[in-house]
């Protein structure tokens, strides 16, 4: 099966991502968008696997095959977790709203782990970016408060918050370049602090429920493999009558 029929075929659920989704759109924002497939599971049963991601097939989409979404959901991947957060939801099926239900057994306090691993690495790309061309690529910026905030206001109250709200403004004058970099620099060392503190008294539990999105994942591929699909015709004949007991 092309990698593009997946998606088109068997997505479970889409969203919208990006600035549109955090409420940072402007005139030229594009829009991104994010998928979860479920492979049909005779694919599986095969020496060439289904893809765990697919690129496409429309512009600025992405897709992730279930298994693998819901691995670096585990993970407290920020990018996963915040797809599970849309507020723009464009297609859920019967699965993808079981995968929704599910958000919050994949939230943890590993979350401070990874998203602060994450923000510190892009920090140091700006500083970077400072250093050589005297000034930071301020989207990225702009970003990078944006995820701070987020995983702030995550620890505190145990809810993933995707839209920026009353920091739409403040954020899209850093994009603008119009606040300087001390300004954004101490700003964000401010939200490392807070979010450092919040770890602490989080209503999160330390880790996520990996035991409930294990049998949510069984079920979902044992009822795929109950259905009746053209992609297991290849293997109908090696457990036929005529194989039982030949070697």
């Amino acid at each position: 099966m092309h990698p593009e029929t997946l998606v088109r075929d068997h997505t479970i659920y889409a969203c919208v991502m990006g600035s549109r989704a955090f409420g940072l759109a402007t005139d030229g924002s594009d829009t991104d968008r994010r998928g979860v497939y479920l492979a049909p599971t005779p694919l599986f049963w095969r020496f060439d696997k289904p893809p765990t991601h697919v690129e496409g097939p429309l512009e600025e989409q992405f897709s992730w095959e279930l298994e693998r979404f819901c691995e670096l959901a585990l993970r407290a991947n920020p990018n996963i977790l915040e797809c599970l957060h849309s507020p723009l939801v464009e297609y859920a099926d019967g699965t993808g709203r079981e995968l929704l239900a599910l958000r919050e057994a994949f939230l943890s306090r590993q979350a401070h782990e990874t998203f602060t691993r994450y923000a510190l690495g892009q920090r140091k790309k700006l500083e970077a970016d400072v250093r050589v061309h005297g000034a930071p690529r301020w989207k990225h910026a702009m970003h990078l408060l944006r995820l701070l905030i987020s995983a702030r206001d995550l620890l505190r109250t145990g809810r993933l918050t995707i839209d920026v709200g009353d920091h739409r403004e403040p954020l899209l004058a850093v994009k603008r370049g119009e606040v300087p970099w001390p300004e954004v620099e101490s700003w964000m060392t401010r939200l490392a602090r807070e979010t450092e503190e919040s770890c602490h008294h989080s209503p999160l539990p330390p880790e996520p429920d990996r035991r409930r999105v294990e049998n949510f994942l069984i079920r979902v591929r044992r009822a795929s493999a109950l259905q009746p699909s053209p992609h297991d015709e290849g293997v109908q004949g090696v457990v036929g009558p005529r194989s039982v007991g030949q070697r």
